[in-house]
């Protein structure tokens, strides 16, 4: 019986690494992700102001031009 219960604790304790690992992959595939919706969010927001200033920009040359 101790064998069956060795290699029985061993399938198991085989089975949780490879759960850990899977979840460490996971969590850094996640952080990765959400580190790249961070730029995008960044990005989306220096393109919002470029828009902003070029609008600016245009209505000031339509009143200098009045």
């Amino acid at each position: 019986m101790h064998v069956r219960h060795l290699v029985l604790l061993i399938a198991l304790a085989a089975l949780a690494g490879c759960g850990v690992e899977t979840g460490a992959a996971a969590a850094t595939a996640a952080a990765a992700r959400k580190q790249e919706l961070e730029q995008a969010q960044k990005t989306l927001e220096q393109s919002r102001q470029k828009i902003e200033q070029a609008q600016e920009l245009q209505q000031q040359r339509l009143q200098a031009v009045e």
